[in-house]
């Protein structure tokens, strides 16, 4: 077996995992979920305003100050809503499965030892401006 077809085991079984099952029968639940759809649809339609009375020439501080407060507002509830709690919660899962992987295998390439790679989450000084990624 060379290291792609081992690598698509390791994909095989990381489709199996809890933490990927979960995910996605949470997300299948946001998608479902008529008024958190609209929610997010409202969220984008006041960024989209943001984004355009910022661009205007005569632009009014006011009313981009008026939209940014109802953006806000419209986000709060949208992080409020249970079924995008439970996706956010979900994917924080996920993605730190995904970055004890991705350590793992970052640092077996630059010679660590595989048997003792590992993520280290308290490593991280919090400065993502000069980290390579960990999102």
């Amino acid at each position: 077996m060379d290291i792609i077809e081992m690598t698509r085991e390791l994909c095989r079984e990381l489709q199996k995992d809890e933490r990927f099952i979960t995910l996605q029968m949470v997300q299948q639940k946001a998608d479902a979920d008529a008024e958190l759809q609209a929610l997010i649809g409202d969220f984008n339609i006041k960024r989209m305003a943001i984004q355009n009375e910022a661009a205007k020439e005569n632009r009014s501080d006011e009313k981009l100050q008026q939209l940014n407060t109802e953006l806000r507002q419209c986000y709060a509830t949208v992080m409020q809503n249970p079924n995008m709690i439970a996706y956010n919660e979900a994917k924080d899962a996920m993605d730190a499965l995904l970055q004890r992987i991705n350590a793992i295998i970052t640092q077996s390439a630059e010679g660590g030892d595989p048997d003792t790679a590992d993520y280290d989450p308290s490593s991280c000084g919090g400065d993502c401006g000069s980290c390579a990624g960990c999102h």
